[in-house]
Parts: structure tokens; sequence; C-alpha cells
């Protein structure tokens, strides 16, 4: 499986809309689009979970093309690098106690 950095999102754009575009390059199995987390609003990025061959077919079919007027950014997602410890939950949006 491999998962796919979509950016360069349109903010109206739907988990919907974002499978069906990816869904002509094979099966997509996961779709996410990424808020902020105090406004709720679209952040413009998200997340496309594929197999591998066929998130490389998407990647090079959709990379710089247009979608809704933006230009897509697709490339394969780098995994946040996890300091030691077990379920880090990295401090930002108040998660972390002030004393």
């Amino acid at each position: 499986m491999t998962k796919l950095y979509v950016g360069n999102l349109p903010f109206t754009a739907t988990d919907e809309a974002v499978q069906a575009l990816f869904a002509k390059y094979g099966t997509v199995e996961k779709v996410s689009l990424i808020s902020d987390r105090d406004t709720g609003r679209p952040r413009g990025f998200g997340f496309v979970e594929m197999s591998s061959a066929d998130a490389s077919r998407a990647m090079q079919a959709l990379n710089g093309t247009d979608f809704e007027g933006r230009s897509l950014k697709v490339n394969e997602a780098q995994e946040r690098e996890r300091s030691g410890g077990g379920g880090g939950h990295r401090g930002g949006g108040g998660g972390s106690r002030r004393y």
C-alpha cells in the first residue's frame, strides 16, 4: 500500500471528488483530506492510499494536472519522523499542559 500526498487542492474539494479522480488509475483504499483543527476549514491538501502500482500510475498521471483550476501536486507521502516512545502525540493545538 502506498500513501500519496495530494497538495494544492481547491478548498471546495471533497473526499468523493478526490476519490473519483484517483479511481481512474486503480482502487482507492482511503482518502483523507486535512482540515484545520481550530477552524474546521480545509487546508488544501490530503492523502490518498492505493496499491503501489496504482499509486505510481496516478502520481505520474495527476501530478501537475488541473483540478478545478488548481495545479495538483501529487507525490509519495513522507512518513513523519516519529521520535522515540509510543503513540507520541506532539503538543500543539492545546495538547500540552502548562505548569
